[in-house]
């Protein structure tokens, strides 16, 4: 499906990429249900509990393109992320040297009046404040339920202010409403940076490489790999400028960290200006780098250069592989992730020599933008074993029954919410926050020592597993982890 830069929004990710949230089964089975020309329906729940929103994704990547501004059209508490916002903000200052400030965002505050009369004037007044206050290159203005439901004219305000407020004004639709998988926002971020802030290329490039990522900490690492193939690469979105973003066009290749997040900026900056977009599997460790570096050596023509590049990576750490590896056998472990991470974690814990018993993943796309199933689905179901696996947004309760079934050693999550209950059952719990955890052949490494390191001492679990009582009763523990998941219909 092509990528329409001519619409006001994004399309939500369960029209475009029949993206499901409720699934139990297999990888093999997923990836034969719903490879091309399949359709794997989505099952609903009959309970269910809160989850993350759509706004709160566009508003991660949006809050961290350093000379720009956010808006959020919304009562107070749909700001509440910025906090976690701010806190990744500062992560990534940490790891480029650059001195601490905070996010430029705004809330409108709407209130109970604002529902009823509508809340044009609390944005014009948002958007005049932001102008004042930080004198950005760009303001985007994020939507929310309150302001969607009650029919707020973004637009139309926006064109209200166009000969007050010298900078661009950018309506992001993100209504948490919309859709229940919340990466739709960063579908509706990409959208709003691809038609009002992208140029089309004066130049094309032979050296610059967009890399499509979150906070960037690997950002040394990668720029002196891709130095030694005589490539520049240029992190997007977080941490760019919003004169980099315009020129984003003029790039040799687009990469991305992860295949959920980037699918739509990479297939639109593909389809609207010939920038070649890598659709390897994720670049977490040996298989997924020499996948990810392989195919940008096909897109910009380097492939000697980066073949020589593999085996010299490879070579600098395989002792060092072989002595982690050691220390982690025998071990298990439970995963749940986004579905990028989730999918490509099973097969770096195996390269660790880890036994994954189980994945689970808070949504799914059956295709990604550019038409092809997920490759690390298709990867998995003809190189490795099936494993359980099953779809859920988030839904601790059937994470918990799985970890006290299951009782692995290890648990591995994207999500602190979930990382805790894992904890509370005695389960050495290993957050994976930072997208470049376990990136390439060294980051595979650290990352094994780290995991060793958690083994070796079970103590905080352990005592906290004796002190703390879980909220579930012993029946829900009795029961199929996905015993509210409806049944799927006979064919």
């Amino acid at each position: 499906m092509a990528i329409n830069t001519k619409i006001a929004q994004a399309p939500i990710r369960e029209l475009r990429l029949d993206a499901i949230t409720g699934y139990s089964g297999s990888v093999h089975d997923l990836a034969a249900r719903t490879a091309p020309g399949c359709c794997l329906s989505n099952r609903e729940r009959s309970f269910a509990q809160t989850s993350s929103c759509s706004s709160g994704c566009a508003q991660t990547l949006l809050s961290g393109i350093v000379d720009a501004a956010v808006v959020n059209h919304a009562p107070l508490g749909c700001l509440g992320d910025s906090l976690y916002q701010n806190i990744g903000y500062h992560y990534g200052q940490f790891h480029r040297n650059w001195p601490y400030s905070n996010v430029s965002m705004i809330s409108t505050n709407m209130g109970e009046s604002d529902t009823v009369f509508g809340g044009a004037e609390r944005l014009k007044d948002g958007i005049r404040e932001a102008w004042r206050r930080f004198k950005p290159k760009a303001i985007f203005v994020t939507t929310s339920c309150a302001s969607g439901i009650i029919g707020d004219d973004v637009q139309g305000v926006i064109d209200e202010l166009k000969d007050e407020i010298p900078t661009p004004v950018v309506p992001v639709h993100c209504e948490g409403f919309r859709s229940r998988v919340w990466a739709t926002g960063f579908d509706a971020a990409f959208h709003a940076i691809l038609t009002r802030i992208v140029k089309p290329p004066e130049q094309n490039s032979k050296e610059l490489v967009n890399i499509i990522n979150f906070r960037g900490s690997a950002r040394a690492y990668i720029t002196d790999l891709f130095a030694r193939v005589g490539l520049k690469p240029v992190f997007v979105v977080p941490f760019a400028t919003v004169g980099e973003l315009e020129r984003i066009s003029e790039a040799a290749a687009s990469l991305t960290i992860c295949g959920t997040l980037g699918s739509y900026l990479g297939t639109a900056l593909e389809e609207e200006y010939g920038v070649p977009y890598v659709k390897s599997t994720p670049p977490h460790g040996f298989a997924g780098m020499d996948a990810w570096l392989r195919g940008l050596g096909q897109a910009v023509g380097k492939e000697r250069e980066i073949e020589a590049l593999i085996v010299e990576e490879k070579r600098a750490v395989q002792d060092d592989l072989a002595q982690v590896r050691q220390k982690l056998a025998g071990a298990t472990a439970v995963i749940g992730m986004g579905p990028g991470f989730s999918l490509s974690y099973i097969r770096v814990l195996e390269e660790l020599g880890i036994k994954v018993l189980y994945a689970a993943s808070w949504h799914y796309d059956q295709h990604y933008d550019h038409g092809s199933q997920p490759a690390i689905t298709t990867e998995l179901a003809t190189e490795h074993q099936d494993i359980p696996f099953g779809i859920g947004e988030q839904q601790n309760f059937e994470i918990a029954n799985l970890l006290k079934e299951l009782k692995p050693d290890l648990y591995f999550s994207r999500h602190p919410g979930s990382s805790v209950w894992a904890a509370k059952q005695g389960i050495v719990t290993i957050p994976v926050m930072d997208e470049y955890t376990a990136f390439g052949y060294r980051g595979l490494v650290n990352f094994g020592w780290r995991i060793a390191d958690a083994l070796a001492n079970r103590r905080f679990v352990n005592n906290l597993a004796q002190r703390v009582r879980l909220p579930y009763q012993q029946w829900w523990f009795e029961q199929n982890p996905y015993h509210f998941l409806s049944q799927e219909e006979a064919a």
